[in-house]
This record gives structure tokens, sequence and C-alpha cells, in this order.
């Protein structure tokens, strides 16, 4: 587990408390409790800041996500010899780290890199493109290597490929960003598509290709993938989001595939969180992916 208290990417405060409540909610117990080792390595902090600048105006902390990155992705690449790296966000931002390294570490490996994006957007935007200038929006443009990056954000050893990424919970897409999709091979899911087909169909599949490329798999899971009914506790909330048992079906059928190696969580932000409500939850699909089964799960009283 690494701390990525990282907020600069959003456009309000409280992201960089995410790491302390995933600790206090009770992550590393839950996981030992299913008979992993697990090993805290604390918060992360760059120590430095690059003197990076860009034309569009609206962008905000670029030097601090441009650290964060640089951090992040030296650190994982690291992490991912060792065992399976469990990223603890601060916001979204941070996948532009872990990405990239990953995607190094998948090269050295020769083994292809999947991407599993649980969120309801697709964080397509570019440094030219973002109107917000709030930088959790460009992660995946960064690491499929869009062009205007160049020169400000860190090389990419290896970019990410498009077609080996799944996008589910997809339902607030600007139009740069669909335009974006459009162009790629990006597999989208949207909260249209699981109503239609539901999540084991589509997921199914997805995983079915992952497997045939013996491939690596990373899940990226945002907050605001679930319904804000059930997990509020985060800043960009959407209506309409995964339900409770769609969201542990996800969890549940990525333990049976056994190809998960890698799993960012982001955009926690306790302070709009319910007395801890959306931490715990997000702890439950953790346990979820790593092992637990229904009849496993502890009850609680109301």
């Amino acid at each position: 587990m690494l701390g990525a208290p990282v907020q600069e990417g959003t456009g309000r405060l409280g992201c960089d408390m995410g790491p302390s409540a995933f600790r206090a909610a009770g992550l590393a117990g839950a996981l030992r409790e299913l008979g992993h080792v697990v090993v805290d390595r604390g918060n992360l902090a760059p120590t430095s800041q690059p003197e990076v600048r860009h034309g569009n105006a609206a962008i905000k902390s670029l030097p601090e996500i441009v650290a964060w990155t640089e951090l992040l992705a030296a650190t994982i690449y690291d992490a991912s010899a060792e065992g399976m790296p469990i990223t603890l966000g601060g916001d979204h931002s941070l996948a532009a780290g872990t990405l990239s390294g990953l995607s190094r570490r998948a090269a050295d490996l020769e083994r292809p890199l999947f991407v599993l994006w649980l969120d309801a957007h697709p964080d397509l935007h570019t440094l030219d493109s973002t109107e917000s200038g709030n930088l959790h929006g460009v992660p995946m443009a960064y690491a499929t290597g869009q062009p205007g990056f160049e020169g400000i954000f860190p090389p990419l050893a290896a970019p990410l490929d498009m077609a080996r990424i799944c996008m589910m919970g997809i339902r607030s897409v600007d139009p740069a960003e669909r335009a974006r999709l459009a162009a790629g091979d990006v597999t989208v899911h949207d909260m249209r598509a699981i109503d239609e087909h539901g999540v084991a169909v589509l997921l199914r599949g997805f995983l079915e290709k992952v497997a045939a490329a013996d491939g690596l798999l990373h899940v990226s899971l945002d907050v605001d993938f679930l319904d804000p009914d059930i997990a509020p506790g985060v800043g960009t909330t959407v209506p309409g989001g995964a339900t409770f048992r769609e969201a542990h079906l996800v969890m549940e059928m990525l333990h049976d595939s056994d190809l998960v190696t890698s799993l960012d969580l982001v955009e926690l932000n306790p302070f709009l969180d319910e007395r801890g409500r959306t931490a715990r939850l997000i702890v439950d699909l953790v346990a979820s992916l790593m092992g637990r089964r229904v009849l496993d799960r502890p009850t609680r009283s109301h």
C-alpha cells in the first residue's frame, strides 16, 4: 500500500485525507484477514517541483501534478516488481504516474498492460482541451500518448494502447473527450450499457481478452463510479452510478479471473463523507476483489 495524498488535481480540498481514511477504515486488516501479506509504505511526497508552464491559462497546479507523476511513475514501477501495488489516493491525477510506471513494467516483462477504468469520467482531456484546468481530468490522455504533454510531463517509456482499455460506469463526457473516444479503440460501457446488458456480460468479455493475451491488469477505481447515494464522499458526484451489488459483482469477477496485478483507489474526499461510510464501502469492495465471498462478509448493525 502506498499513500498518494495529492489533491491539486481537483478543484476542492479534502482528497489529501483519502489515504488516512482508507487506513482508518481497516484496509490493511481486511486484507490480512484474507491471508495476504500487507506492507504499508506510508505516504509519498514529492521533494521538488519542476519549472513548467503551459499556454492554457485555465490549468491549475501544473508543477505539482508533474512532480507527483514523476514520483509515482518511479515508485509504482519499483513496487510492481515486489508484489501488487495498491495506491491510496488522492485524486485521479495520480493515475498519470501509476499508469506510466506500470506500462514501463509491462514492457520490461514483454506482456501487454490492460486497464479497467471504473469511473464516471474518461479523464481524456489534454492540456490544451481542459477548460476547468483541473488535472485529474488528463491522466488517461497522458498515459495513452495523446499530443500536447511533450516537454512538460515525463516522457512515456511505453504509451498505453487504447485498445487495451475498458471503461465502465461512464456517464459524464465532455465534447473533446467524446471525440477522442470516437477516434480510438477504447471499450466504453456506459451506465446505459450496464442497465441494458448487466455488468457480468460486459466485464466477462474484457477479462477473456486480457486472459487470451496473457496480460497484466490494472484496475483504477474512482469513488464516483458508484452511485452517490451509497458513496457520498467524493467531490465529483454524478447521479446514476453503479449500485452496491453491481460494484461487488465486478470485484468478485475480478478476483475469480486471477488477472489483477495492481489497483488504484482514488477521489475519496473524507470531508464530504458521512462518518466514514464511503471509505468503509471501498474497503469492502477491495476485500471482495482480494477474495472475500458473500458468505464471509461481516454483518454490521445499522
